[in-house]
């Protein structure tokens, strides 16, 4: 009979003093010398009222992506359990620190300890979800009887004003509209920072709750659908992408090919119905009645999604009405692949599970449109 894995603690690390909405074009800076527009529309929209951000107002950073994820670990260590105690790390990002090393040898620089078994995955809001599912295999599989598993995001150098200056400079010498594109601009008043991490064993723990995995999935539709958000290259018309890597290293900036950008149009499109029709095929394939759900935790970028999402699940047959639903985002922002556990983190010490509930965590991913689900089950 095979091991069980639970997530027996949670931990997060969030940045900083929370960010109001009026005050995030100051701390990043105004483009081209004029207040957004896109700025008020975004807001009002996305229904995110605080955030968190390592910029800092002196235009440098207070923790790298490693350091949040570090100091997210040391929030679920004490004398119980040690940093030494740690079998497997694995690491979830879209924003790693460098393109070598990875985010995981680069968090266990940072944490130390002793020799371990680590794992990056890179990607978009699912990479944490399947840094979640490498430490689930590893426990139940008998490879390691605990694993540290972690979603992470730094992405808020990436939106400082003077990133886009150059590409304004060379907008306006071709006698071209200097205007930063929309796709571009959106992801500034959506994404912010901040880590969160899971501590997985293969018992429960004695005292208080646990959260039992019963199975975690995971589903990619890039066979049929172009990518909707990247960065590190441009869209071709054909919707194939161009890498930065054929670009002359001045047109980095130039072009802004480094920026994240989303077309919006796509998501808006896929995101939502194509993640319903697969949870539908999800829940079919475990004989899960939707019924017995207690919780759900979605990944909503934006509360925009929430009743698009809401009436893509009733039409699949899977829909789970909204006093079940369970977020975070108007506090703590779209934290990209840390969400769902800082989703997670919060719920678990909210003194309201019970034995026996059962939570499904849904995770959409618009890079290339991927999607991510698991059960669990309080014991």
């Amino acid at each position: 009979m095979r091991n069980k894995a639970y997530i027996t603690r949670l931990g997060k690390f969030l940045p900083n003093l929370p960010v109001t909405n009026e005050e995030i074009e100051s701390l990043f800076g105004i483009i081209n010398s004029t207040p957004s527009k896109a700025r008020r529309i975004v807001l009002r929209s996305n229904g995110i009222n605080s955030r968190y951000y390592s910029l800092q107002s002196d235009g440098n950073i207070s923790h790298t992506n490693a350091q949040l994820v570090a100091e997210a670990i040391r929030d679920i260590c004490n004398d119980s359990f040690l940093i030494t105690d740690i079998e497997a790390l694995a690491c979830g990002t879209s924003s790693p620190d460098f393109t070598l090393p990875s985010l995981a040898s680069s968090v266990h620089g940072e944490i130390k300890g002793r020799p371990i078994e680590i794992f990056s995955q890179s990607g978009a809001c699912c990479s944490g979800m399947h840094a979640l599912k490498f430490g689930y295999l590893s426990v139940i599989s008998g490879n390691t009887q605990n694993a540290v598993v972690s979603g992470s995001e730094l992405v808020s150098p990436l939106f400082k004003a003077s990133n886009f200056e150059p590409e304004l400079e060379k907008l306006k010498e071709l006698e071209e509209h200097p205007v930063i594109a929309f796709e571009k601009e959106f992801l500034r008043w959506m994404l912010s920072d901040g880590a969160g991490v899971a501590l997985i064993q293969n018992k429960p723990n004695q005292a208080g709750i646990s959260l039992k995995i019963n199975w975690i999935e995971s589903v990619s539709y890039a066979h049929e659908l172009e990518t909707c958000m990247y960065a590190g290259a441009e869209k071709r018309t054909n919707g194939t992408l161009k890498s930065w890597k054929e670009f002359s290293p001045q047109s980095f900036s130039e072009r802004g090919v480094m920026a994240m950008k989303q077309d919006v149009r796509l998501l808006e499109k896929n995101i939502a119905q194509v993640g319903a029709m697969e949870l539908a095929k999800v829940l079919e394939k475990h004989k899960l009645n939707i019924n017995e759900i207690d919780y759900l935790l979605p990944h909503i970028s934006s509360e925009y999604f929430r009743p698009k999402v809401a009436d893509a699940l009733y039409h699949f047959k899977v829909g789970v009405p909204q006093e079940k639903w369970f977020t975070n985002l108007t506090t703590i922002g779209n934290v990209g692949s840390a969400s769902i556990y800082l989703m997670l983190e919060a719920l678990f010490y909210s003194g309201t599970l019970k034995k026996g509930e059962k939570i499904l965590c849904l995770v959409p991913e618009s890079a290339r449109f991927s999607y991510a689900f698991s059960l669990l089950t309080v014991c």
